[in-house]
């Protein structure tokens, strides 16, 4: 794993000082630069701080051990800054080397010490901080001595019921992973960092994950030549076009620290995390389970995550191992929410055309309509004009008739000669009524002439109806019509409706005298109804 990326885990936070002098500025000061402490440093100043510590607890003294209370003396070995050494850290990389059980702000006793010096001396070979995340230190130091992993997992158990006390024995363990690199410490069972009569160190519960799922060592493999997607020219003169090679991401490209991140956190397969929702606990998950979570949303950076390893409890936002990915997912979701919330737009834009549409035709509709009718109105007075004048007409061909003279008759009103025998022969205007009174009249000059027509030749052609429906007679109307027909057509024409209504009459009327029906010198009458019921 790259420097930057185990930078990132616990960044130091703005406006707090480190004391100048310390283990930690000398820390910081390093990783500033890309610089670790070697193995020999680390253990160098472990062994004589280890034998320090257990002196100072076995006269029964209790503290704080962290780098930011460690300071460096004449030579060059590490003491207790005591006036530091009581008060909890702030600083997180200081709090990350605390044990589990000081994190609630209570001094720890040789058994936290055991855990400080290992924490201290992690962070020294690798330049991580203990906690979510953390790389087995051989992953970081390809050549780091297994025995010394051994111990430091030892060392880092989150458990106390389960993590070694004995601080000489640590001290002698280390001193012989390295001897030349510090003075030898009094002698110690180093047994005990395997357990007693009381406990059994129990590695399993060791902070540092698992062996076996750091990265797999990679062989370097030779240069590989370049593609080639093209070849211009023909001999000696031959160009080869290489193919573009998308470019390499940077050790600091945000994208990159992410997936350096994520590929640290999923190191660990352990079920660790519980996250508090709706106050109720959910988990415990691995890191992988985890991230997938936040990822679909199921937790947010609000919600509290809990890690059972250390007990430490707090936002999951407020853990610099996964606010990056609460982040992401937040800044997600806000672009899922923003392209909805445009979509929403569009489609009450779309809505709004399509009314707009609807709402054109309506009045297009409307218009028209009114349209209609005017028109209808406009026909209806022509219709009417035309029926009072043919009422007019008929009532004077009625007057013409009483006279009793057919020759007295006005042109169009009386009879007229007629080359279908003696027949009298009508005009057209009058009523129904007035024609049979007319053709009764004329009638008695003779009778002779060819066969009259039945009733049902004529009543067929007005049992059509199909005039109606040019006159908009409505449904519920009842309509009577009376036709004296000679030669053909119509001569008198009565009809009545009921309701009464003037204006269809008139205008049915001057349907049947339009019609054509079978012809005939003899006057005929035929009758018909029309009714809804």
């Amino acid at each position: 794993m790259s420097v930057q990326a185990q930078v990132i885990l616990t960044p130091l936070p703005v406006g707090m000082s480190i004391p100048a002098g310390t283990l930690r500025a000398e820390m910081e000061s390093r990783r500033a630069t890309g610089r670790r402490f070697d193995v020999r440093e680390a253990i160098g100043l472990a062994v004589p701080l280890c034998t320090q510590l257990h002196e100072l607890h076995a006269q029964g003294r209790t503290m704080f051990v962290h780098p930011s209370c460690l300071g460096y003396d004449a030579g060059g070995a590490l003491q207790l800054i005591e006036e530091l050494a009581h008060t909890p850290p702030l600083l997180p990389r200081d709090r990350a080397c605390l044990a589990p059980e000081e994190r609630k702000g209570s001094e720890g006793d040789a058994r936290a010490s055991v855990f400080a010096v290992g924490a201290i001396l992690y962070e020294l070979l690798t330049n991580g901080s203990v906690g979510p995340g953390m790389r087995r230190p051989a992953d970081v130091v390809p050549d780091l001595p297994p025995a010394l992993e051994t111990v430091l997992g030892k060392s880092l158990v989150a458990d106390p019921k389960h993590r070694p006390a004995d601080l000489a024995a640590l001290a002698q363990a280390l001193y012989q992973i390295a001897p030349a690199a510090s003075e030898q410490p009094p002698s110690a069972d180093t047994s005990h960092l395997d357990g007693d009569g009381d406990f059994e160190v129990d590695i399993n519960l060791s902070m540092m994950p698992p062996n076996g799922h750091g990265e797999e060592a990679r062989v370097p493999s030779a240069p590989s030549l370049p593609k080639i997607q093209a070849v211009t020219g023909d001999g000696p003169f031959a160009v080869a076009i290489p193919v573009n090679q998308p470019p390499r991401l940077r050790g600091d490209d945000p994208t990159r620290k992410l997936a350096d991140l994520k590929a640290a956190l999923e190191s660990d397969p352990r079920p660790r995390y519980v996250v508090i929702k709706d106050g109720m606990d959910h988990g415990p998950f691995s890191s992988v389970e985890l991230l997938q979570q936040v990822a679909s949303g199921s937790f947010t950076g609000e919600q509290v995550l809990r890690d059972t390893f250390s007990g430490e409890e707090r936002a999951i936002q407020d853990w610099e191992e996964f606010a990056p990915f609460a982040e992401q997912a937040k800044l997600n979701r806000d672009i899922v929410q923003e392209k909805r919330a445009l979509d929403a737009v569009v489609s009450a834009e779309k809505q709004g055309t399509q009314y707009k549409a609807l709402l054109g035709m309506a009045l297009m509709g409307v218009i028209l309509a009114a349209g209609a009718g005017w028109w209808y109105r406009e026909r209806s007075h022509k219709e009417r004009e035309l029926a009072v004048q043919g009422a007019t007409d008929r009532v004077a061909i009625e007057v013409d008739a009483g006279l009793g003279s057919a020759k007295a008759a006005r042109p169009g009103g009386g009879a007229r000669p007629s080359g279908g025998g003696s027949y009298p022969t009508l005009g057209g205007g009058m009523s129904c009524e007035a024609a049979q009174a007319r053709y009764v009249e004329e009638y008695k000059m003779g009778n002779n002439g060819p066969a009259d027509l039945t009733a049902g030749a004529y009543g067929n052609v007005l049992n059509r109806g199909t005039y109606l429906n040019a006159c908009g007679v409505p449904s519920t109307m009842e309509v009577s019509v009376c036709a004296a027909v000679q030669n053909g057509r119509a001569v008198g024409v009565t009809v009545t409706t009921s309701p009464s209504n003037p204006g269809i009459a008139s205008c049915i009327s001057g349907q049947i005298r339009g019609m054509s029906f079978p012809s005939h010198p003899r006057l005929d009458v035929a009758r018909t109804t029309f009714s809804s019921k």
